[in-house]
């Protein structure tokens, strides 16, 4: 019994490392386009985010109950494969912040569990029909959907903001700015309801392995609680390496776009919350800043990082669940299996933390670099026309003026006297 409550309580705290990873990788949904555009100070945005994904940890438990009771066989799972997963899912996590990918969390975990899973009781413990239509489909669909409501939102702003532009620019702009905050806000809300509750089932799931608590219960307060902590710590840390991608190499935004595409993207994650999909907030939140970049005229979006992107997106479920099955192969041989694993994610998270030191990333300086252009961009931008009113200042700027005409004197003619 001892053993076992060892084992639980190593779950738990593992579960609340990823919650706490899940927090900073995921600080750049609900953040980084209102940091780019200048609406928030970095500091300031990443405290507010942070608020706001504690508070929305207690608006529901909808998507904690898919995790902790459809998604796999709940009789059939040990604490150990649990943590395998977790294991899994926060290797992925801390390496795609290394490289600055915005790749889902939720898949990541979800990932891990199933690959554990199936290396424990078989295929037969995973639940295909929902992991099929709470979790891929809405995977697919997100995206789409954030992006088209992003990209018709986006046309509306600046249809609507073209009649009056003449009148008042300069408090159009600012009005939309104040827009920008409460949508980030929403999405940081929408964040905590989604995402903290992912940690919350996977901790109830462990309690159930454990025998702590009866199947089918929904996550004590206590989890409910440390879980919005965990998350809402790991987002005020800020993920600045994402939070760079996400606002400034995959397009360019202005307020309007800021506006639409985080509306776009809350209104996506509280719908799905609502219904109890697992839905990817990463996911939802890219389509939305693409949808919002190609909605501009002459806004272009960097096609080359959105193909890392989608790669990683692609990647993040079997690689999460290669890696949990092999730490699950390895827990499976008893007690000094679990240790090993647990030196081994420990070991390999200080590695990856040392490495990201050899360039560091922060507020000072989340907005300095840019991803550049690359070959459809640039041929896209070289045929976009200038905005009206700036072509004079653009040809006076690049063609020189005339240089002054010196007369040359003619030799027939005597030079006049000299007075």
């Amino acid at each position: 019994m001892e053993n076992f409550s060892l084992i639980l309580a190593i779950v738990v705290v593992t579960a609340l490392a990823f919650d706490f990873t899940n927090g900073f990788h995921d600080t750049a949904n609900a953040m980084a386009t209102t940091i780019s555009t200048g609406a928030l100070k970095p500091k300031v945005a990443v405290a507010m985010s942070a608020v706001l994904n504690l508070a929305g940890a207690f608006l529901s438990v909808e998507v904690a109950n898919t995790i902790s009771k459809g998604l796999v066989d709940e009789t059939g799972i040990r604490p150990e494969v649990i943590f395998a997963a977790l294991v899994g899912a926060i290797l992925w996590n801390l390496l795609t912040w290394l490289v600055g990918l915005p790749s889902s969390s939720s898949h990541a975990l979800m990932g891990g569990l199933i690959g554990a899973t199936i290396a424990s009781a078989g295929m037969g413990a995973v639940h295909g029909d929902v992991l099929v239509t709470k979790v891929l489909l809405p995977a697919l669909a997100a995206p789409i959907v954030a992006g088209l409501a992003a990209l018709l939102a986006t046309r509306l702003s600046y249809s609507l903001g073209t009649v009056g532009k003449q009148a008042d620019g300069k408090a159009a702009e600012k009005g939309y700015r104040v827009g920008q905050i409460a949508s980030a806000g929403l999405v940081s809300l929408a964040h905590g309801t989604n995402d903290a509750q992912k940690t919350m089932g996977i901790i109830t799931l462990a309690l159930v392995a454990g025998g702590a608590v009866a199947p089918d219960s929904d996550p004590p307060t206590w989890v409910i609680l440390s879980a919005g902590l965990a998350i809402a710590l790991g987002t005020w840390l800020g993920g600045w390496r994402i939070i760079r991608t996400m606002g400034k190499g995959l397009t360019e935004l202005q307020p309007q776009q800021g506006f639409a595409a985080q509306t776009s993207a809350a209104t996506v994650i509280l719908a799905s919350s609502h219904l109890g999909f697992s839905l990817s907030t990463t996911h939802s939140v890219s389509g939305s800043v693409m949808g919002a970049g190609l909605g501009r005229k002459g806004g272009v979006v960097r096609w080359s990082t959105a193909t890392r992107m989608l790669v990683a997106w692609c990647l993040t479920l079997p690689a999460a669940a290669l890696v949990g099955a092999g730490a699950e192969s390895v827990t499976d041989l008893g007690d000094w299996g679990t240790a090993v694993v647990a030196v081994f994610l420990v070991a390999a998270s200080a590695a990856i933390w040392k490495i990201s030191r050899r360039e560091v990333i922060d507020a000072s300086n989340v907005n300095e670099s840019e991803e550049p252009a690359g070959v459809v961009t640039t041929a896209i931008a070289a045929v976009t026309p200038p905005p009206a009113g700036t072509v004079t200042e653009d040809l006076t700027a690049t063609i020189p003026a005339p240089a002054p005409v010196t007369a040359v004197p003619d030799p027939a003619t005597p030079p006049a006297a000299a007075v």
